[in-house]
């Protein structure tokens, strides 16, 4: 495993433009809220980084003449116009392989490069747009999903009832578990007052500030407020839905655990993950909101229905994580 950010790190493209780091301007604008105008603000950043373009290259280029690798496998977006040149360049026989994490592209220049590489889909709507840039059959490859770390395949025995007690939750009630990602969300805390009668866990992240302040809201349903946690699979399995952002990762992860999920798509959602709405939609996987002043009527109408939501989700069989090794072994044997 490498991280670009590290290697690009003596060039400090976005350090330069606006003093703090690009991961760290991601995390801030999750946990603030701040993603109104993020459509803008990416070609923006695409802007910044074609003028650092052709010194990145440089510097990718002397990272691949030492290590010398045997395959070069992106999972991130943005920059696999650099990666793809530099690795062409310093490394010619050696493919170019570019995981989608995102179970669609944000064309252009987001995950896809008109350019003579390897893609892995995770969607019917990935492999549309890849077949619309010119890749062919074998150079586009579907995975069934999105990556999940294998823990979300291994089974959990507990007593449910058990485990609910524990937490100070009723056993019999159904549950939502809301989770928007590893910085948490402000919105979190409306979505508790407005499902002050539905029974919650509300997972914050790294959000310690945000935790105490959900302990303290004066909830009429039975809750638990966790922080930062690896655990993620076991409290998805004691719930019955979920909430929070289309992020592609997240939403995989409660699907995979059975959960049906309700997510929200408006101008403040990220660009990229807009289409995960939609495939929400598509796949029957659950219920999609405008903003989350409508959650207490969307949780009314899901658990009205659960059954058949839950039935849907069951449907989806994601083994991306298990099925993409044996196609990057397959572009070597190319």
């Amino acid at each position: 495993m490498v991280n670009l950010q590290k290697i690009l790190g003596p060039l400090d493209v976005f350090r330069k433009v606006t003093g703090l780091e690009l991961q760290e301007i991601y995390n801030q604008m999750l946990a603030r809220g701040w993603t109104l105008g993020s459509a803008q603000g990416l070609k923006f950043m695409h802007g910044v980084i074609r003028l650092y373009h052709r010194p990145a290259v440089r510097m990718l280029e002397k990272y691949w003449a030492a290590e010398r690798p045997d395959l070069v496998v992106s999972l991130v977006p943005n920059f696999n116009k650099a990666l793809f040149e530099s690795v062409r360049s310093t490394l010619p026989g050696v493919p170019y392989v570019t995981i989608l994490t995102d179970i669609a592209d944000y064309p252009p220049h987001f995950w896809m490069e008109q350019q003579d590489q390897f893609l892995i889909c995770g969607s019917d709507k990935a492999v549309a747009q890849a077949r619309a840039l010119g890749y062919t059959d074998d150079r586009t490859f579907r995975a069934s999903g999105m990556i999940l770390r294998p823990t979300f395949y291994q089974p959990i025995t507990i007593n449910r009832v058990a485990e609910r007690k524990k937490l100070g939750l009723d056993p019999e009630r159904p549950t939502g578990l809301v989770l928007f990602g590893g910085q948490g969300s402000k919105v979190m805390l409306e979505i508790a007052e407005r499902l002050s009668d539905t029974q919650l866990i509300l997972i914050c992240g790294k959000n310690a500030g945000l935790a105490e302040r959900l302990r303290a809201l004066p909830l009429k349903a039975p809750s638990y407020v966790e922080g930062f946690t690896s655990e993620i699979p076991y409290y998805m399995s004691l719930a019955d839905f979920f909430i929070g952002k289309p992020g592609p990762g997240s939403i995989s992860e409660a699907v995979a655990m059975g959960l049906p999920v309700i997510v929200e798509r408006n101008i403040w959602t990220l660009p990229q993950e807009r289409y995960n709405a939609d495939w929400v939609l598509e796949r029957s996987a659950g219920m999609v909101v405008g903003n989350f002043r409508g959650i207490g009527g969307a949780v009314t109408e899901m658990l009205r229905d659960l059954p058949r939501y839950q039935a849907a989700v069951r449907q989806i069989r994601n083994r991306a994580v298990f099925e993409i090794p044996d196609m990057l072994m397959q572009i070597l044997a190319c």
